[in-house]
């Protein structure tokens, strides 16, 4: 046990390369009790890497950490949970056929015990959830319990396990904001009863509410540590960029044109919990459709739907004036541009080159390849010429044409999907562009890129179609905003009449609802 005021979590002289990547260069960070300590970066500088080690993911090549005062044993999971080190990861590692309690039991008891201490596991778990406010159903099913209820099995798991320091790695990604509030409530009271939180997030004013101080990554280094109460989210920007950045600013359209494309009472049959219900929805030539909503609401297969991945069930879609059919490979040429939601499994493939994924879905386009004896023959050069134009013109850091995908980072990896969306080989301008999730999980700079993108294209005249879980990013680019809850898509408007609170509601299915008490209201007044 520390003294009071000593740092629970000591890292000192952390170094760890990947070949020729210095992912760690000598890093040394102290946690002090009841703190939360912001850990900021782009994507790349470092500390992904340096949340690893820390758990045992991964062994620094040198450097050692302690914990409450005693070294911890290198790249030993169990060890860092021994020691009181517990990790919610962005992603939930949760069983959804099970119920809560089975999912915190799991990997708690040995395999080969004859009877299973539930009763005593049971007492503990409404101990902790009492304690720290984290008020869940034992017995509910995980599959039936709504985005903010999981998180809080995540962390209850956390705490029932001994946990006295917390990594929280993105924990509002996949939040309502009403969700993030009750969350910001839970640290407070968690902090307050001597827990430590490593808080990793994108979102800065949610940084500079929740963290008591800062430390920030670059290139592999700690370039900056400082109290939160002496810094500002410019100052933050411009320490993880390592220079000033403007993110794009509310932009209305100026030249909206005709329907691309129309939706009309459009179903999916369900796949999973992911469905459409009687889906309307008009996207119009030179204006971005915002779609907000909690990830697993129907988002997927709207997004599948449109990109020629799925079919309706019932209802119909028409692109460009004619009943949309077809694959992927037969739309694309037609003017469809996809940005898929996850750009390591659908985005590209990591084995394969740089030029082959950035004509792979124009590869039978004349373009690029050409038939010869029966047989498609690729112009190589051609398409390395292609891939070339969209490293430099999308700013393709890290890789040439010939490197794998694999070895580009997020914002790498998404600024190639997007100029394989954006960049036609004969130069013209996508009729709809199909966006989800176009910034997840990237850093600052490599946000404003892609947004700015995306502005660009909208004011050249595609239809743009942005399902996000960022609101700020929703608000700032949706000419019209809608959400989507259970399949349901309310009416598109202007993002001038929405608020936070009234996005907050609908993410949790309460629009309609609301939208009836306040005609009820009417008819009384």
């Amino acid at each position: 046990m520390t003294a009071a005021g000593q740092p629970v979590l000591r890292l000192k002289n952390i170094s760890k390369r990947f070949g020729q990547l210095q992912a760690n260069d000598d890093i040394s960070l102290d946690l002090g009790p009841g703190e939360v300590l912001a850990l900021l970066g782009e994507n790349g500088a470092g500390k992904s890497t340096l949340v690893s080690i820390l758990f045992g993911h991964y062994v620094a090549d040198s450097g050692q950490i302690e914990v409450f005062g005693q070294a911890l044993e290198p790249g030993q999971p169990r060890a860092a949970l021994a020691a009181g080190i517990g990790m919610v990861h962005q992603h939930f590692t949760l069983a959804d056929n099970l119920t809560v309690l089975d999912n915190v039991m799991l990997g708690t008891e040995p395999l080969w015990w004859p009877w299973s201490r539930r009763q005593a596991a049971r007492a503990t778990l409404a101990a902790t959830a009492e304690r720290f406010g984290l008020q869940v159903n034992a017995d509910a099913r995980v599959a039936d319990l709504s985005v903010g209820e999981r998180q809080r099995v995540e962390i209850l798991k956390a705490l029932v396990r001994g946990a006295r320091i917390l990594i929280l790695d993105e924990p509002t990604a996949v939040l309502t904001p009403q969700e993030s509030v009750a969350l910001f409530h839970t640290l407070s009271q968690m902090v307050a009863q001597g827990l430590s939180i490593i808080f990793i997030s994108h979102k800065l004013p949610e940084v500079m509410r929740v963290s008591h101080r800062v430390a920030v990554l670059r290139a592999g280094k700690l370039v900056a540590q400082a109290p939160v109460a002496e810094a500002s989210e410019a100052k933050l920007a411009l320490w993880m960029l390592g220079h000033a950045i403007d993110l794009p600013q509310r932009q209305p359209a100026t030249k909206v044109g005709a329907a691309v494309c129309k939706l009309d009472q459009a179903c999916c049959a369900p796949h999973g919990h992911d469905k459409l219900k009687q889906i309307s929805l008009t996207l119009r030539s030179g204006e971005i459709v915002a779609i907000a909503g909690v990830s697993g609401n129907g988002q997927v297969a709207l997004a599948e739907l449109l990109s020629g991945v799925r079919c309706v069930s019932s209802g119909s879609v028409t692109f460009l004036g004619q009943p949309m059919h077809g694959s992927p490979a037969d739309l694309v040429p037609q003017g469809l541009a996809r940005i898929p939601e996850d750009r390591h499994a659908v985005g590209v493939v990591g084995d394969l080159p740089v030029w082959e994924n950035a004509v792979s879905e124009r590869l039978r386009s004349p373009h690029f390849s050409r038939r010869i004896l029966g047989l498609r023959w690729v112009r190589r050069t051609v398409a390395m010429a292609h891939a070339q134009r969209i490293i430099v013109d999308f700013d393709v850091r890290g890789a040439g044409p010939l490197s794998n995908a694999r070895a580009l980072s997020g914002g790498n990896m998404q600024k190639l999907i997007l100029g394989r969306a954006l960049r036609s080989p004969d130069g013209s301008t996508p009729k709809l562009i199909v966006a989800h999730q176009p910034s997840w999980g990237l850093d600052l700079g490599a946000v404003a890129y892609v947004q700015q993108q995306l502005i660009a294209a909208r004011d050249a005249g595609a239809a743009v179609l942005l399902i996000s879980d960022d609101l700020d990013e929703v608000m700032t680019l949706g000419d019209l905003v809608a959400v989507m809850h259970h399949g349901e898509l309310t009416p598109a408007k202007p993002p001038e009449q929405w608020t936070r609170e009234s996005l907050g509601l609908a993410m949790a299915g309460m629009h309609a609802q609301t939208k009836n008490e306040e005609a009820g209201e009417g008819m009384t007044a």
